[in-house]
Order: structure tokens, then sequence, then C-alpha cells
């Protein structure tokens, strides 16, 4: 058990850091296209970066539920809970250390994706081996927090509120 989990946790960190990263220039690579644009950044905000784990690592859930025999019942509620921290941690780290500094750097920028993604699946790793459950009413509102997130990807991506969250760092 502990060695599989660790090869999906793996795998996972590799799955959702390539994707992320192609995924930052689908929609350029696209022509602007509208409909990319929902599930990729069309600009350099931190709102808009967060969909490069959001949705890779989104997908690599939905992809491992089919493909995994013997599925867990727990691990939907932990993979819910893993992609709501890797998902919020990118603003936390990003505006933690912009703070501090004063000012963004593009390779730091790349790292909060990468660490962010590794600290999903570390979670996921952890509270898989724990073998605590989850209970139901969490697990709904994990699931709920998600789709409403899901939901406002799309519409902030067709009117971003005027926020920082939604503006390119200067």
């Amino acid at each position: 058990m502990k060695k599989k989990s660790f090869r999906c946790a793996l795998s996972g960190i590799l799955f959702t850091s390539i994707l992320g990263t192609l995924s930052h220039f689908l929609y350029e690579w696209s022509g602007s296209n509208p409909y990319v644009g929902l599930f990729s950044p069309v600009n350099e905000s931190v709102w808009e970066h967060m969909k490069l784990l959001f949705f890779p690592m989104l997908l690599y859930f939905v992809f491992e539920k089919l493909m995994l025999e013997n599925y867990p019942p727990s691990l939907p509620c932990i993979n819910a809970a893993a992609l709501l921290m890797g998902t919020f941690l990118i603003p936390v780290i990003f505006y933690t250390y912009t703070g501090i500094l004063g000012f963004h750097l593009t390779p730091l920028d790349i790292a909060v994706f990468y660490v962010s993604v590794t600290a999903a699946f570390l979670l996921r790793y952890f509270l898989s081996l724990s073998g605590k459950k989850i209970s139901k009413i969490h697990c709904l509102w994990l699931t709920a927090l998600i789709l409403l997130i899901f939901i406002c990807f799309l519409i902030f991506t067709l009117c971003p509120p005027d926020i920082g969250l939604f503006r390119a760092p200067a």
C-alpha cells in the first residue's frame, strides 16, 4: 500500500507538473482560443496561474479513478483536500514571498507552482497512509468548494474582478 501510494503521488507530481507547465502556453499556442482560455491562463495574474495546478491535478484524479482497480473509497475526499490545498497554496506562497521581498522574480514564481504541486501530492500521500477518514459532510463541503472554484475559474476568466489577484503582478 505504501509503495503504491508513493508511486501514485510521484506520478501525480510528474503529470501535474508537466501538463501544468505546458498549459501555461496553451492559450497563446491556440491563437487565443476562448475555450482553451477557460482551462489555461489567459494572462499573468496569480488567479490565472492557479489553473496550472487545478485543472491538470483534477484531470489526473479523474484519470486515476478510471484506471485504478480497488480504488479506495476515502480517496476522492483526500484528493479534494489536496487539490484545494495545492490550488490555494499558490497565492499564499506568491503573496508571502513578494510581500517580504517587495517584488516578484520569475524563477521564484515558477518554483511556487512546483512547490504547490509537490505539497498537494504529499498531503494526499500522508492522508491516504494515515487511514483517517474524512466525514461525509466534510467530503460534501470539499466537493462543493471544488465545484465553486471550477465555476469561478470559468466566470472570472471571462469577466475578472478589478482586484489585485486578477491583475498581472508589476
